[in-house]
């Protein structure tokens, strides 16, 4: 280099300094104030000892260690967050901070925050039980009517008969008095008859913590409790937002009414209970991950086989780069079956939430008894159920359960009950919710039945044995009535899967070791055609990815509402389970929309949030609380 050309370089050098400068001058004290403020990231490694020394080499603090995904959190200023990100083998996520939840506007929610427990929409409806019969070994009835049935006794016949339910309101009977239906239409009353209460399982409920109601008899069967809101680890004394109370007598409450009929689904399981959601139904990514690491921490402690995850967020990265769905991998690969809410943005297509996107997990969508729980005949598909496929071609819902108009405890001092001044009375125990939260926490008692029946159940097994055993709406000419992105393999039935014996009906193709080593990831069969059609590929034909022939398997984004379809037993799927596969990411496709997966997905929705190394802060822009629907 000359000397001019060296002089000219310290020139332009010398006036990007001054500009700058002179740009730092001209900003206000807040802006540089902000642009040093910390905020909360999560930090990852290929150890969490090596984790915890990046964090200590740029001089900031290690808040909380979550061995489950080898990252620890730490508030990082923008030049730390650089810093990390230069550094080789490490990953730096921003925590993805949660906003207070909104109130009701006509049972619509106004909000736009990040995660909540709240996959659920105010409901009403008369409440009782469907006739139908399922034949299976167990018992040939499945669902009776309790109004009818001589075991029931007259007062829980007429009270529920008799009790008018109003859009967000508590019940006014005790439940002493009430008969809920969802046990029965699922099949767990002739379980329960039988001696099948879930008796000896663990369920791990994460949410927003526990009401305990007397009248739902949990007593010693709550074995642990901890309370991981804003990094803490004392037990959990509350439940001011509502939600995890109605979770967690849905799928293991122990209320019994005079007729002797439960009112939850698996009435005598065990639970360890974590909050990690505040008064306001909100949460943060590493509160939620913190409870994830010790319900996997402490599973064999207290036999922890299944864990309900009512919550929900949207993607903003491929499943596999989403810390909270590494957690969820990680505690099905230890081991515990997760069960997840699909979301309530439904009917649109790929709105499937966070971790319900998680391939290897059970997600679950919502049915409804179209205001007449008497009648099976017009039950349906919720139209605020998510549908799939996922951002990476998975097929969701793996099931539907029921998810509108569910009756479950709740305190009349709580954040939900008061939404509406009056709502609900100082002395009723019970409130009436739909959404998806409530037909993952009805399948999660369903499984807990499932394993006390047969305890050497893997996650794998767990999850075929529901599809399998799972009932498809049906037209009457015998076709599906909704597609498979809409309703898996139908709606859920305990009995059959209790008395299931199938295997190797899910997971096919996917390998978890190696998803959550990071050295193979997958994608489903699902894709979209020139006219914006989803179909299910043929992974396995001549011509790789053309469309698999079979009922159910393509689908034009319709969705029929305003009937009622019969959710057959005997339904025989053409071609097995094949939707359920994978494949190894690598090979790759094109949709027609022009999402080069291969190359990345550059998400609609969203931004990428924690890939972005040119990003030294957190996105303003957050994701979607789930939505409150008008009721159906």
């Amino acid at each position: 280099m000359s000397i001019r050309q060296l002089i000219s370089a310290i020139s332009i050098a010398l006036g990007s300094v001054a500009a700058a400068s002179a740009a730092a001058d001209s900003a206000s004290p807040d802006d540089r104030q902000s642009a040093m403020t910390p905020a909360l990231y999560i930090v990852q490694a290929e150890s969490l000892n090596t984790a915890d020394k990046s964090v200590v080499r740029v001089n900031a603090k290690v808040e909380q260690e979550f061995e489950i995904i080898h990252s620890v959190s730490a508030y990082l200023t923008p030049g730390q967050v650089a810093r990390l990100r230069q550094t080789s083998g490490i990953r730096v996520y921003a925590d993805r901070a949660v906003s207070e939840r909104g109130l009701l506007s006509s049972l619509v929610s106004t909000t736009n925050t990040l995660v909540s427990s709240t996959n659920n929409t105010v409901a009403s409806s008369p409440v009782g039980v469907v006739a139908s019969q399922v034949v299976a070994p167990v018992t040939s009835i499945v669902v009776t009517n309790p109004l009818v049935s001589g075991i029931t006794a007259p007062l829980v016949a007429s009270t529920s008969s008799n009790t008018t339910l109003q859009d967000g309101t508590g019940v006014a009977a005790s439940s002493a008095q009430y008969q809920t239906d969802y046990p029965a239409l699922v099949g767990a009353s002739s379980l329960q008859q039988a001696g099948i209460t879930g008796k000896g399982v663990t369920i791990a409920i994460l949410d927003s913590g526990i009401w305990q109601d007397l009248g739902q008899n949990y007593g010693g069967r709550i074995l642990a409790s901890v309370d991981v809101t804003n990094g803490g680890t004392g037990a959990v004394n509350s439940d001011p937002y509502g939600h995890g109370t109605h979770v967690t007598s849905i799928a293991a409450g122990g209320a019994q009414n005079l007729a002797g009929g439960y009112l939850g689904i698996a009435p005598k399981a065990n639970l360890v209970i974590i909050r990690a959601f505040n008064g306001n139904g909100g949460g943060r990514y590493v509160d939620v991950i913190s409870g994830m690491n010790w319900i996997v921490a402490h599973r064999k402690q207290y036999n922890i086989r299944v864990v309900n995850l009512s919550f929900g967020a949207q993607p903003q990265s491929y499943y596999w780069d989403d810390p909270l769905n590494q957690a969820v991998m990680a505690a099905w690969n230890a081991g515990i079956v997760v069960v997840a809410a699909s979301g309530n943005e439904g009917p649109a297509p790929m709105t499937v939430d966070v971790p319900g996107n998680v391939p290897y997990v059970i997600t679950v969508g919502a049915l409804t008894d179209n205001y007449t729980p008497y009648d099976g005949s017009d039950d349906r598909l919720a139209s605020f159920s998510s549908a799939g496929p996922t951002f990476e071609g998975f097929v969701k819902p793996e099931i539907v359960a029921p998810g509108g108009h569910i009756v479950a405890s709740m305190a009349s001092s709580s954040y939900l009950a008061n939404i509406d001044k009056n709502s609900m009375l100082p002395n009723q125990t019970m409130f009436t919710m739909s959404g998806t939260s409530m037909a993952a926490a009805v399948t999660t008692g369903v499984v807990a039945l499932m394993i006390q029946s047969d305890p050497t159940l893997t996650p794998d097994v767990v999850k075929c044995r529901l599809m399998s055993s799972a009932r498809p709406a049906i037209n009457s000419n015998g076709t599906l009535a909704y597609s498979v992105f809409q309703q898996g393999a139908g709606l859920i039935n305990a009995v059959s899967a209790v008395n299931s014996s199938a295997t190797g009906c899910a997971n096919g193709g996917l390998d978890i070791n190696a998803d959550i080593a990071g050295t193979a990831h997958f994608g489903g069969p699902a894709n979209q055609d020139a006219n914006g059609n989803y179909y299910v590929m043929d992974l396995n034909g001549s011509t790789w990815g053309a469309a698999q022939s079979g009922d159910g398997f393509s689908w034009s984004q319709g969705y029929t509402w305003s009937k009622g379809y019969t959710w057959s037993q005997g339904y025989t799927w053409s071609k097995g389970y094949t939707w359920s596969k994978g494949y190894t990411w690598s090979k790759g496709y094109t949709w027609s929309k022009g999402y080069t997966w291969s190359k990345g997905y550059t998400w609609s929705k969203s931004v990428p949030w924690w890939t972005n190394s040119t990003s030294t802060a957190p996105q303003a822009t957050p994701a979607s609380i789930e939505s409150w629907v008008p009721n159906e």
